[in-house]
């Protein structure tokens, strides 16, 4: 494997990580996204994680709930993903640890960055969850936010598609997959790989971004192999 970065967060779809379920989770999609992330460990490359909650709630096509309740579960659905998957991680091998941005008792530790980066240096992988601690603000900003506080090299984003189109493919079946492009012609031609707070930091903040497919196999390793097959997206 070619060591391309030393440091990245990766972003997971909870959605992907239920599988054919749709909810929930799929143990045997668990596993093979830590065997995966286990290999880039094992090369040295410290990785931090960031899981959506879409597979537990998505409260924000609710007409009934208060939007910053909605949000508040929507929090806490992270959490138990990141706590499952993370103790996926220890089966196959990995050291690993649940931070967030508040108390969550005994399950979580508190999110600093000299605390994370004393789990890296310790050869664990590190599990951001709980999003950003607020409402109002998606797991793509809570990724782009730790990403450029604990100075990732670049954002991996494991999507249910493989990279990013100039329209939906799953709509429109002539849509135009970019091998390459610019933050900037994303927030231009608006174009939703991330939402847009999340873009915009990653503009004003330089982080590049690798968007590939989630269920492409052996995707996450080929990020770093050059084997990479899906949207490369520049700063």
């Amino acid at each position: 494997m070619m060591k391309t970065w030393n440091r990245v967060v990766l972003k997971l779809s909870g959605e992907a990580l239920a599988g054919d379920k749709k909810t929930g989770f799929d143990e045997a999609t668990c596993i093979e996204v830590a065997k995966q992330v286990k290999e880039l460990v094992d090369n040295g490359v410290e990785v931090g994680i960031v899981i959506g909650g879409g597979n537990f709630w998505r409260g924000r096509t609710s007409e009934t709930i208060d939007r910053t309740k909605a949000d508040q579960i929507g929090m806490l659905a992270t959490i138990m993903n990141s706590i499952y998957v993370s103790e996926i991680f220890r089966y196959v091998g990995m050291m690993t640890q649940v931070l967030t941005p508040f108390e969550c008792g005994s399950m979580t530790k508190m999110f600093s960055k000299d605390r994370a980066n004393k789990y890296f240096k310790k050869g664990m992988v590190v599990f951001f969850a709980g999003g950003i601690g607020h409402p109002y603000f998606s797991t793509d900003t809570a990724t782009v936010l730790r990403a450029i506080e604990i100075e990732a090299d670049v954002i991996l984003l494991a999507k249910a598609i493989d990279g990013v189109y100039d329209s939906d493919p799953k709509t429109n079946p002539s849509a135009k997959k970019y091998d390459e492009i610019t933050i900037g012609e994303v927030l231009d031609k608006k174009l939703a790989v991330i939402d847009l707070s999340a873009t915009i930091m990653c503009l004003e903040n330089k982080m590049p971004m690798m968007v590939f497919g989630l269920n492409e196999p052996n995707s996450i390793v080929n990020t770093l192999n050059g084997k990479f097959t899906g949207t490369k997206v520049t700063v």
